[in-house]
């Protein structure tokens, strides 16, 4: 039961309840996101001192790659050249991005410019598909072309300098990732050791290559697919942010939780979060609340209770206040019956903005569905609208929502 259908049964009342809910609330002056969204200039001058390290290293391993490769005729190892060089223009990219999310926010961008890396991650997908159908097509050339190359011991000597070389920017990246909590640097940190694991398989190509001509093209062959996998990851992941990805879970469990501490509110839903780049989240959520509690004292608890999630979690979150009528007994008996036909309709079915019309024997309310159903709508909302009618003379409207 909750703690505001017990005040009301202790005879209190819901107005000095909500007061004293409010009084709770460390209400302190809340600005706009626009004051929030300031240059993270620590992050950025500390995540471009990064960058600039890592092409700088990519630049050197790529000349050598590329030149050994050349020079000997292994176009595995120019392929993981080209990987390396492809690895710069991220970093290009990367350090670019950087700089761009640090921007506040302005009249024609109100929400900031954090996505710019996902945006320049999404050019860097696609730089690297091209760069990986080229070399497969060397890469073929070669294989057709069943001439062996024979390693040297500067082949073995650039591509063990590259391997130490690219774990070194491995843990380089992780720490700095860790250390500012940057997603573009902790995804530099998993290239890097990717990287060592092609350049691995370049080693096996070049040792194999004496006694399976072959060797060395397929080599090549496993490299660009390797990159191929790697710019198709980068692409998925920045247009799934782009798109708007679901909410973190722990997030949303954090925001419900935050609310539903308050004895004023009696439940929440609908729960909409939006994020513009990190550190950048605006939310919309339904609160129930006592019908009796006046507009202002309602006005109070949902002000008190913005401010406390802005606190906590960095949301900028905006409440709608649904009225519930503790009073009528019809109504919250009905609620009950119909909750439970609707669990045993379909897991996770979830009711809310449940009204039982005065005057009338119209009922409303809204369904919440989980996208794992695998019930259509229109059969949910039939089988809704039965169990409803088979409680008495009523006439349902309801309303179907994936969440």
């Amino acid at each position: 039961m909750h703690l505001a259908a017990k005040t009301f049964r202790a005879g209190k009342s819901p107005a000095k309840s909500a007061a004293k809910s409010a009084k709770c609330v460390d209400i302190r002056p809340f600005f706009s996101y626009n004051s929030d969204m300031k240059p993270l200039d620590r992050t950025t001058r500390g995540g471009a001192a990064v960058c600039i390290a890592g092409i700088l290293c990519n630049l050197l391993l790529s000349a050598g790659k590329i030149a050994a490769g050349l020079l000997t005729g292994f176009v595995s190892v120019t392929a993981d050249g080209f990987n390396n060089l492809s690895d710069c223009g991220s970093g290009v990219v990367a350090l670019v991005s950087l700089s761009i999310a640090a921007k506040p926010a302005d009249r024609r961008h109100p929400f900031g410019h954090r996505r710019a890396e996902s945006v320049a991650a999404l050019i860097t997908g696609i730089f690297i598909l091209f760069l990986a159908l080229e070399l497969v097509r060397a890469s073929v050339v070669s294989i057709l072309g069943d001439t062996a190359s024979v390693g040297t011991m500067s082949v073995f000597l650039v591509l063990g300098i590259s391997i130490a070389v690219k774990l070194g920017m491995f843990a380089c990246y992780r720490i700095a990732a860790k250390k500012l909590d940057s997603d573009t640097l902790r995804a530099a940190a998993t290239d890097s050791f990717c990287d060592s694991l092609a350049t691995a398989a370049v080693i096996a190509g070049a040792a194999l290559s004496p006694h399976l001509p072959a060797a060395d093209g397929w080599a090549g062959v496993a490299v660009s697919l390797f990159i191929a996998w790697q710019g198709f990851r980068i692409l998925k992941e920045a247009a799934s942010k782009l798109l708007g990805q679901a909410p973190d879970p722990a997030l949303a469990e954090q925001i419900k939780a935050t609310l539903l501490a308050s004895p004023s509110i009696l439940g929440v839903h609908d729960l909409q979060i939006y994020n513009y780049g990190k550190g950048v989240s605006f939310a919309t959520i339904h609160a129930e609340m006592d019908a009796r509690l006046t507009m202002l004292d309602a006005h109070t608890v949902i002000d008190g209770m913005e401010i406390r999630v802005k606190q906590e979690t960095g949301v900028l979150l905006t409440i709608h206040l649904d009225p519930v009528d503790l009073t009528n007994r019809e109504e919250s008996t009905l609620k009950i019956l119909v909750s439970e036909a609707a669990h045993a309709i379909a897991d996770g079915l979830e009711l809310h903005d449940f009204r039982l019309i005065p005057g009338t024997n119209r009922v409303e309310f809204d369904v919440g569905v989980p996208y794992a159903c695998k019930r259509s709508d229109e059969e949910l909302r039939l089988a809704l609208e039965c169990a409803v009618k088979r409680l008495g003379d009523y006439e349902p409207l309801i309303r179907i929502e994936r969440e």
